[in-house]
């Protein structure tokens, strides 16, 4: 297959998957249980999410491994098995993808913080370095650095991927909205988060999580003022989470959804997907869209 920011420059736009963990969770994952050990012994029901969203329509599918880092794995006595639990997850996406539909592989926060020495950027790195090649071995197109919220973290994951595999790197930040417009958790806002990954690396940038989708429309309008080539990713919420009954439940219908889509595409963004909330009826609704905008 072409480069994923080779058929951008081409004109194509992008579908990306949706949710994992709301689908895990319909599937019996249960609060504050290992999603990444269903790799090893729910590998039937990880692949099921993962054809879910092909059958879907999306152009690429994460897999299952966001929290896959030794950090986040040794909390599960998994440390140990990192090569083998990001491997996994790369091959049972692989598997559902086929040859026609890229596979990204997911890598979240490891929870560890630089700025309060928690971790030194070589053991950062390194942890990096072991989940991106694992991913990598296991038939990963790209890695995807997500759901960042501190910039030094997210630079030193887009180093460690571009520098130990071959893949293609994309890096999303998290922005929450308040009354001064959008910022990380730790103050930056998408205009210097955009300059400060691309110099990093990183081919794809953009967003996930955080907010609903009417709100990623600013974020990529800012981003895309720093660089008018570099593709952008958005992956939003079905809406800002609510308490019902107990449960967070994300109130945004496909239908609500799919109607930002034509505004995120003039915006800038080039490849659009769900994050939490989402459902594979979410991306069909997406994928319909885009079709009709002449994908």
């Amino acid at each position: 297959m072409k480069k994923i920011k080779d058929r951008i420059f081409s004109g194509e736009i992008l579908v990306s998957d949706g949710a994992w963990g709301t689908m895990l969770h319909s599937k019996g994952l249960k609060m504050g249980e290992c999603p990444e050990r269903w790799n090893l012994e729910r590998r039937a029901d990880v692949l099921d999410v993962a054809k879910s969203y092909v059958v879907s329509g999306s152009d690429m599918i994460e897999t299952n491994s966001f929290g896959g880092s030794r950090y986040k794995l040794a909390y599960y006595d998994l440390g140990e098995k990192v090569f083998e639990v990001n491997k996994i997850a790369a091959e049972i996406s692989r598997e559902a993808a086929g040859d026609k539909v890229y596979v990204i592989g997911s890598v979240g926060p490891t929870g560890k913080m630089l700025l309060t020495g928690d971790v030194t950027e070589e053991e950062l790195y390194n942890c990096f370095k072991e989940q991106s090649q694992a991913l990598e071995a296991g038939g990963a197109d790209a890695i995807v650095v997500e759901t960042m919220f501190d910039l030094e973290e997210a630079k030193c994951a887009i180093k460690a991927a571009k520098e130990n595999t071959s893949c293609e790197v994309i890096c999303t930040m998290t922005f929450d909205a308040s009354e001064t417009g959008f910022h990380t958790m730790m103050g930056t806002t998408p205009e210097d988060a955009a300059a400060s990954l691309i110099e990093a690396g990183a081919d794809i940038i953009g967003s996930n999580c955080g907010n609903g989708i009417e709100n990623m429309v600013g974020i990529v309008k800012h981003m895309r003022s720093v660089d008018p080539r570099t593709p952008i990713l958005v992956q939003a919420n079905a809406g800002l989470p609510m308490m019902v009954d107990g449960k967070t439940v994300f109130p945004e219908s496909p239908d609500e959804m799919s109607k930002w889509v034509n505004p995120l595409i003039d915006a800038g963004a080039n490849i659009i997907g769900g994050c939490c909330g989402t459902t594979p009826e979410h991306i069909r609704k997406i994928v319909k869209i885009v079709k009709n905008k002449g994908r």
